[in-house]
């Protein structure tokens, strides 16, 4: 197989793993930010167990795994029609866990850069979510009809994330807090359960029902996250 190089960079590792048995979205035990290729998951996967093939990568040349897609110059291809540029492949990993849920946009020009619902308040959430200072983001209010996907033909409420600095941003922390909040102001409307098809970590899920600090959230997967630093370390290729 040919390589191609990981839109977000390669050093990046973050997020929770799968926690229980494999699912179509959870196939291997790989955190939301794994910081790999594409070829070097591909030999992960059959260096683990998890596949059978007479594999050969074909490497990249001259790229760096602190390097991003812009960085790169090559030209940008749509890895999904709802991820249409960088900025919302970066939200993606934080964001995407929260489309089971809300609207994060889909079916609108800006998928994974909006979250919202019909009853949400568009001030309160932004003014809430920028009160939690996360680095790298801010929270502007928001009116959206999406398309598609939840809420569809529905006035959305929300907020639009405003990506300042990618390389402090947190994109995993994005999507907790904005779930936990969503669920602090709205325990009627917002359901976290539904988070789980996605999420599939039932230790985090549960703290973001009990509101829990994010660094709280965070020491729940950082034993396994140091765990899958050792074994992604046998594949990589650069």
């Amino acid at each position: 197989m040919l390589d191609r190089v990981d839109p977000l960079n390669g050093l990046t590792v973050d997020g929770p793993m799968l926690a229980g048995d494999t699912t179509f979205v959870g196939f291997h035990r790989v955190p939301l930010r794994y910081g790999m290729t594409i070829g070097e998951l591909a030999r992960m996967y059959q260096g683990e167990g998890k596949c059978r093939a007479d594999l050969t990568v074909i490497p990249l040349e001259n790229w760096r795994r602190d390097e991003w897609f812009d960085q790169t110059g090559s030209p940008w291809t749509n890895p999904s029609p709802n991820i249409r540029n960088l900025i919302e492949a970066t939200l993606y990993p934080g964001i995407g866990l929260l489309e089971t849920a809300v609207s994060v946009g889909r079916g609108t020009d800006t998928p994974f850069e909006v979250v919202g619902a019909p009853y949400v308040n568009d001030i309160q959430l932004a003014e809430e979510l920028n009160r939690a200072e996360i680095k790298g983001v801010r929270f502007v209010p928001v009116e959206f009809t999406p398309a598609s996907s939840i809420h569809k033909g529905q006035l959305c409420h929300g907020t639009f994330i405003l990506l300042t600095d990618r390389e402090v941003c947190k994109v995993v922390d994005v999507g907790l807090v904005i779930a936990e909040t969503l669920y602090r102001l709205y325990p009627n409307d917002f359901r976290p359960e539904k988070l789980e098809r996605l999420l599939l970590h039932p230790a985090t899920l549960a703290a973001i029902k009990a509101n829990k600090p994010l660094g709280e959230i965070r020491a729940l997967w950082q034993a396994d996250l140091e765990e899958f630093q050792k074994i992604r370390a046998k594949y990589l290729l650069y």
